[in-house]
């Protein structure tokens, strides 16, 4: 999963990006409206985290103009506590309010609630046969036996469980495994696939040539 961190604050951007990468999340970072803007238009991410109080453009115009193109899940990360500004900010298109300070724990929730919510997918727990996918502890099992995955596997499963029952080509899954800052192999994706085979069982992941990935 990517998502797009958009914080003025240095210390505090730096903060939640590298918590994000420490779960697993590709995390992409802008320090004004106008980056934010431009990235969140022109990369797919699965949710934002969105502040207010931005240099060039505020959060409220950036998730504004946001919304007159994509969907994308956004979280707004803010000090502005007024039940006036949650209004605002939900009424303009944001998918949930969080205000500072905040408990980390509490905020990584949140975006998972509202990334299975873009996915529609309400539930956090997924059956798929054999396999048991909870998107809430974040853990895996096979016939009721705990399954040990590496971050960057849970979250290649995790994609392709939630769009289940839709082709998921390779350019969109390197698109929502992989950060600005991350240099990828080309081969790289094939051992994620690889490796979750062997753990999952060799049929759980159908390969559909030319078009990608599934999960049926």
């Amino acid at each position: 999963m990517r998502l797009l961190v958009v914080e003025d604050e240095p210390d505090l951007l730096s903060v939640l990006v590298r918590a994000a990468r420490k779960e697993g999340y590709a995390a992409d970072s802008a320090a004004d409206g106008e980056e934010a803007l431009y990235k969140a238009q022109s990369t797919d991410y699965d949710a934002i985290v969105l502040d207010m109080m931005l240099p060039l453009l505020d959060g409220w115009e950036v998730l504004a103009r946001l919304r007159k193109t994509k969907a994308t899940p956004v979280l707004i990360l803010t000090a502005r506590d007024r039940t006036t500004d949650r209004v605002r900010g939900l009424d303009i298109g944001a998918d949930d309010y969080l205000v500072k300070p905040f408990d980390i724990n509490e905020l990584f929730a949140r975006l998972r609630a509202i990334i299975r919510r873009g996915a529609n997918q309400s539930r956090t727990v997924l059956e798929l046969g054999e396999v048991r996918l909870d998107t809430a502890a974040r853990t895996v099992t096979r016939t009721g036996q705990p399954i040990t995955l590496t971050a960057r596997e849970y979250v290649v499963l995790e994609y392709l469980a939630l769009h289940r029952g839709k082709v998921t080509s390779r350019t969109t899954l390197y698109e929502h495994l992989f950060d600005e800052d991350e240099a990828t192999l080309s081969n790289i994706l094939d051992v994620h696939i690889y490796n979750l085979r062997k753990k999952l069982g060799q049929d759980f992941i159908v390969t559909r040539r030319g078009h990608g990935y599934c999960i049926e």
